[in-house]
């Protein structure tokens, strides 16, 4: 039992506690958000809150799981692994299911399964298990830094193909932090940026559409089309107006009533922003940046490359979708249909998530049990100081 106990000090608490917390509270303001929506669509008013607490469930067990199991055993699976994504995102172009103007879902039953959100995770595994190989070449544009994007594109391609620009977005964003923390020069990364940017010229006339246009105009000139593109954004900012300091309390939004659409997706925030007030989502943010940054902290700490990398991009996308999903609703990025992590409906997305918390957590255990054997630790070549301080185990390279 002793035993027992000291290994679970080695977990990170805070990761513990602050995600389940988080996604608890998530599922309250999902049954407030979406109980009219659910008779309205001709379900139970609960219809939503059990889907997600079904969700819930599987996703403890999953973070369980995962929170055991070694995450260096990962590295050996990453083949696999990519191979049953790659085979989802082109299975999905085919025999997918329709849903908001996207062939983005496997619909199996009851289950509705997204594989963009497995991409997530797989391809920052990935992406760390080959960049930290690399550390020995990193420098070495064509042989260090190019192979794996080849990949990343093909992933990148099939997403947007859905299309799913949104998390074709988050993806592309991680990707770009996992690379930047491994130790890429200056000048490559220059490189990669201009070729991103021809890259989107060239498809950038294949993107645009009347809808999408409409996105962009709503997000910044709400006001000029109010009933067309600029109507959720305008619903938004009513519903964040008048939840003041301390909102209109649980459960007494207006805006849910058929006003505002998606409210317990990817509206969530205004829907709590007006029912808890200003307080409300000031917790809601505390908690989600504590996730992100004690993840970059033990992404610090770690003196495996592969750890490290690990940990910078499953932080990185925790912090990079709730930025895109505050910043629609707030009308200082278009609306792209991001969920708001651990909050908005959407199994998948909250699977994922509390799965790469467990892994997180594997992280981290790992981490203290090297700081209580600090004479028997082994450092690995590149990243082994400080990933976010010497990318790649030395000073910041040009």
């Amino acid at each position: 039992m002793m035993k027992m106990m000291k290994k679970l000090k080695d977990y990170d608490f805070t990761l513990i506690i602050t995600p389940i917390l988080l996604t608890a509270f998530g599922t309250v303001m999902i049954y407030s958000a979406s109980m009219v929506s659910a008779v309205v669509e001709g379900f139970e008013s609960t219809h939503y809150l059990f889907k997600q607490l079904q969700w819930f469930m599987l996703g403890l067990v999953g973070f369980a799981f995962c929170a055991l199991f070694p995450y260096k055993y990962y590295q050996r699976l990453i083949k696999p692994i990519i191979l049953v994504i790659i085979v989802l995102l082109v299975g999905v172009l085919l025999f997918g299911e329709v849903r908001n103007n996207a062939k983005s879902w496997f619909q199996l039953g009851p289950i509705h399964l997204q594989p963009a959100e497995f991409a997530k995770l797989g391809l920052i595994m990935y992406l760390a298990s080959v960049y930290s190989k690399k550390q020995s070449y990193i420098d070495e544009f064509n042989k260090g830094v190019l192979p794996p994007l080849i990949l990343t594109g093909l992933m990148l391609g099939l997403i947007v193909l859905q299309p799913d620009i949104g998390t074709a977005f988050i993806i592309f964003l991680i990707a770009c932090t996992i690379i930047f923390s491994s130790g890429i020069r200056f000048k490559h990364l220059f490189i990669l940026v201009a070729i991103g940017l021809i890259v989107l010229a060239i498809a950038l006339p294949n993107m645009v559409t009347d809808t999408r246009i409409d996105r962009f105009t709503g997000a910044y000139e709400p006001f000029e089309a109010p009933e067309t593109g600029g109507y959720h954004l305008i619903q938004s900012y009513i519903a964040i107006g008048v939840g003041g300091l301390t909102g209109e309390g649980l459960g007494q939004s207006v805006q849910k009533l058929g006003y505002l659409m998606e409210a317990h997706t990817d509206f969530i925030m205004a829907i709590i922003s007006e029912e808890l007030g200003f307080v409300g989502v000031v917790i809601v943010i505390g908690m989600l940046a504590t996730i992100v940054l004690r993840g970059l902290f033990i992404a610090n700490k770690c003196k495996d490359s592969f750890g490290a990398l690990l940990a910078i991009g499953i932080s990185s996308m925790v912090g990079i979708q709730a930025f895109i999903n505050l910043g629609a609703i707030s009308g200082v990025l278009p609306i792209t249909g991001v969920t708001l992590p651990f909050i908005s409906y959407g199994g998948s997305s909250l699977l994922i998530l509390l799965i790469s918390m467990g892994i997180l957590n594997n992280i981290a255990k790992s981490v203290n049990e090297e700081r209580q054997q600090p004479e028997t630790v082994k450092e690995q070549p590149g990243l082994e100081k400080n990933v976010l301080n010497y990318r790649g185990g030395r000073p910041w390279s040009s």
